[in-house]
């Protein structure tokens, strides 16, 4: 405080009479330094301990203001409690992303297969069908995330997803735990046409809609065999082969072991199982993995340990049958009839075969360098744009035929 204000101080109080006690405070003796110095000592304020950018931020901000003293018992700097934006890992329900299940029976002499589908029906007789089917070890809602993309921009599509025999909610009766379960490309092939046919009798479809087949990994070469077979007809406007080529495919299957023994056995709850796919970055994206994860695992009620959530398909048993599935793929795909839509990762992904078919212009080609393996489930919307353009210009309903010449004729135009 300065002599004048001091001065004027004493001055007003001596005009008081003796009997009245004085009205104002008496002035704090601490106070004379903050009005010298223009600030206060931000270190002697209470602040919650936080080494982010935002409480670095705050203190410089509130050292600056000079004129207000927060007491100790208001805590204005102090952050709300809770953590709001913390990660959740909880499950997202199928019928988040499709209209309906089916469970399509398949009995054959010795025993009955039950495909499990997710299926959301085309509107209009040329709305498209998209058929997806997903690699080893995963499951039709793989596709769901992808699947709510491409309905966004196509209203009237519909999507057929499944889950391959030995995969998700597909069953089998009696029982093969005791056998090597059949997961070869032509019995997988046969499965994917069994479906398409079973869908259509179930939902009173007079005609197959126009389809558009798409696999990722494993099923890119089960719907490659299927377009190369010829046994969807006209039906089949083209196909698109997610993050899979057969040079690559086949010089991965060596290190498939080591990656299959150092992946976790089991979890001690669905939301671990979640998390780990998503802090392992096999899959990058949490909206998809809260989807498709909870259909890779089962609960066994039988372990007694802490990871009682096992692996619903055992990978290290179809060993067998890995090569037939990628052997002669780059040949097919080339050479099967409709539009041919290759997704990668990755340009070194490509192999000889299919290096001189994108130079010929034998298919479109689009890379994502940003995405892992699960390019669908990684980058779903992205994904979307490139297969609905894949779509409209493989589309025939668009196509406007010339008039033939003898309807000219009859109308007496000149040819």
């Amino acid at each position: 405080m300065s002599d004048l204000q001091r001065a004027f101080a004493k001055a007003k109080l001596s005009s008081y009479p003796a009997t009245m006690p004085p009205t104002i405070p008496p002035f704090i003796e601490a106070d004379e330094e903050e009005e010298e110095t223009g600030h206060f000592d931000i270190e002697s304020a209470e602040l919650p301990h936080d080494d982010d950018s935002s409480s670095a931020s705050s203190a410089s901000s509130a050292s600056s203001t000079g004129t207000i003293i927060p007491s100790q018992n208001q805590k204005l700097f102090a952050r709300p409690q809770g953590s709001p934006n913390k990660r959740t890992m909880d499950q997202i329900p199928w019928t988040t992303y499709f209209e309906r299940e089916l469970f399509l029976p398949s009995p054959s002499a010795d025993t009955t297969i039950t495909h499990h589908v997710y299926l959301t029906s085309p509107i209009g007789p040329s709305a498209p069908l998209f058929i997806t089917h997903h690699g080893a070890g995963s499951s039709g809602l793989s596709f769901a995330a992808l699947t709510s993309e491409l309905r966004k921009r196509l209203p009237n599509a519909g999507i057929l997803s499944l889950d391959a025999r030995g995969h998700g909610s597909t069953t089998i009766s009696p029982s093969q735990e005791t056998e090597i379960l059949d997961l070869s490309l032509e019995t997988l092939s046969s499965d994917l046409l069994t479906v398409i046919e079973r869908t259509k009798l179930q939902m009173g479809w007079e005609t197959m809609p126009p389809l558009i087949l798409i696999g990722h990994s494993l099923g890119g070469a089960v719907v490659t065999d299927v377009a190369k077979s010829g046994k969807l007809g006209n039906s089949l406007l083209g196909y698109a082969v997610l993050d899979v080529v057969e040079g690559s495919a086949i010089d991965a299957l060596q290190s498939m072991q080591t990656y299959l023994s150092t992946r976790p056995a089991g979890f001690p709850s669905l939301e671990s199982g979640i998390e780990w796919h998503i802090r392992s970055r096999t899959i990058r994206n949490s909206m998809s993995a809260r989807t498709s994860v909870p259909a890779l695992l089962k609960h066994d009620s039988e372990i007694r340990s802490s990871r009682s959530w096992t692996w619903r398909t055992d990978l290290a048993a179809t060993q067998p049958f890995w090569e037939g599935w990628f052997i002669g793929l780059s040949k097919k795909f080339l050479e099967a009839r409709g539009g041919k839509l290759l997704l990668l990762a990755g340009t070194d992904r490509l192999d000889k075969e299919l290096t001189i078919g994108q130079m010929q212009g034998k298919y479109a080609l689009q890379v994502f360098p940003e995405a892992g393996h699960f390019i669908h489930e990684d980058l779903p919307e992205k994904t979307a744009v490139v297969i609905v353009d894949f779509y409209k210009r493989n589309d025939r309903s668009a196509l406007v035929l010339p008039p033939k010449v003898s309807d000219m004729l009859r109308a007496g135009k000149k040819v």
